[in-house]
């Protein structure tokens, strides 16, 4: 019966390949990959040959009304990613979605995630959580998603690249203060390392090592607490003062944020509100 599967596949480890992953990608006529060449690899180390299809980011509209046609039309298809769940900040969320309108059967085979994997270990609640993915590139765009999660008191999940880590530490530490976080790299592959700690202790630890690998940021939610007066009033003496020796508002109270411990959004309130 013609169908698409979401077929997870291991997030590093192939030991982690599921019986039933390797029973549906045998089975159907073709597989919708990320990246054919990475999932040319899995096949072959698992002997399986069938047909591939790109189907990516940037072709995904043309493609998927392609492969939903194909479903109709009597085939069976298997969508992986790189790595994991497919859907999952990825362009097959776009592929089922045509294929639910169209009313063509979907089944999911589970696999592990890197998300759940790391918050998992993460040493931090687990009760709620939101998962955010990636942060935009465009820095304006960073701020606002942030700006708009601050104060969520549940449990905060990222992904992001190596090349992008010490930035996206510094926009958390300025917008959401020096919280708990838990940097998880490689999981389930020969160089996994969990980092537990605080977001200033992360900054720190990446002052002067390059970050390798895919990393996976769990960050602990908003907790209210109660500031004395007298050290905001510190923060924000500090910030007028840099402001006043030519420094930008931002950057004056982006640098009191990080001496004193507070965002600094709370310390430039008080200053354009005086």
């Amino acid at each position: 019966m013609s169908a698409l599967y979401v077929v997870g596949t291991p997030i590093g480890n192939l030991s982690d390949m599921s019986p039933r992953a390797l029973e549906v990608l045998s089975s159907v006529d073709f597989i919708a990959a990320e990246d054919t060449r990475v999932t040319l690899k899995l096949l072959t180390h698992f002997d399986i040959k069938k047909p591939l299809v790109s189907y990516y980011e940037h072709n995904l509209r043309e493609k998927g009304e392609y492969i939903a046609n194909r479903i109709a039309a009597g085939e069976t298809c298997a969508i992986v990613t790189d790595a994991g769940m497919p859907c999952i900040s990825d362009p097959g969320e776009d592929l089922v979605r045509i294929c639910a309108e169209r009313g063509i059967d979907v089944y999911v085979v589970p696999s592990p995630t890197a998300a759940m994997s790391a918050l998992a270990i993460s040493g931090l609640s687990t009760s709620r959580f939101s998962f955010e993915g990636f942060l935009s590139v465009t820095k304006k765009q960073r701020f606002a998603h942030l700006d708009e999660i601050k104060e969520y008191k549940h449990t905060l999940i990222f992904y992001e690249a190596p090349h992008k880590l010490k930035n996206t530490l510094e926009d958390l530490f300025t917008v959401l203060g020096d919280r708990k976080i838990s940097l998880c790299r490689e999981l389930t592959k020969i160089h996994e390392e969990v980092q537990r700690g605080t977001i200033k202790d992360m900054i720190e630890y990446y002052s002067d090592k390059t970050p390798k690998g895919e990393y996976v940021l769990i960050v602990d939610g908003y907790h209210e607490e109660k500031k004395k007066d007298s050290d905001i009033n510190d923060a924000v003496e500090y910030a007028k003062q840099a402001i006043a020796n030519g420094s930008k508002p931002s950057d004056a109270c982006r640098e009191a944020a990080k001496k004193y411990g507070f965002t600094k959004s709370e310390i430039y309130t008080i200053i354009v509100n005086e």
